[in-house]
């Protein structure tokens, strides 16, 4: 398993961390995504021969919200 470490911006509420544990949980390979939403990180535990952080990035974004790390 490796571990990715985000910066997520746009996450305002309980409603938000939901909404972004659901998009990269529904990714192939995702073990676990423990989100903080007082500093915005996100960190996503995978199977690297399933999903890589290109694909994280996008599911996030997908769903309307920004990435910065």
């Amino acid at each position: 398993m490796n571990t990715l470490t985000l910066s997520v911006t746009g996450m305002s509420c309980m409603g938000c961390v939901n909404s972004v544990k659901n998009l990269v949980g529904a990714l192939p390979g995702i073990a676990s995504v423990e989100i903080d939403l007082a500093s915005g990180r996100v960190e996503v535990k995978h199977d690297p021969a399933q999903t890589n952080a290109a694909a994280i990035r996008s599911a996030i974004e997908d769903g309307g919200y920004g990435v910065a790390g």
